[in-house]
């Protein structure tokens, strides 16, 4: 395999899934951007070429946040579920990007 075989299989494997709710959605028509849980070993610039490899749109920007897991009780146990990334991804103007909810 030659390493841009692997790096596009590696691209594959940065986007885990699209973040929907009524904070990512002001932020996507007031920003043009879209939030995505992204791998946790993720870097800009690979969720900057997954995305544009995927979608097909030009990327202007990207912000990843580590959000940390939160503490939770189970029973007399004090645990805490796994921390994860998540990434804002700012298009270029005149670029869409939506998503056909199930």
């Amino acid at each position: 395999m030659s390493d841009s075989a692997i790096y596009q299989e590696r691209l594959m494997q940065v986007l885990l899934a699209p973040l929907q709710s009524e904070k990512t959605t002001m932020v996507g028509e007031k920003c043009n951007q879209v939030v995505f849980k992204v791998a946790s070993n993720a870097n800009k610039t690979e969720v900057k070429d997954a995305v544009e490899q995927l979608f097909k749109v030009k990327v202007s920007s990207v912000q990843i946040l580590n959000v940390k897991g939160k503490q939770k009780n189970f029973g007399r146990i004090r645990g805490q579920r796994s921390g994860w990334k998540k990434a804002y991804v700012a298009l270029q103007e005149g670029e869409n990007l939506t998503f056909a909810n199930a």
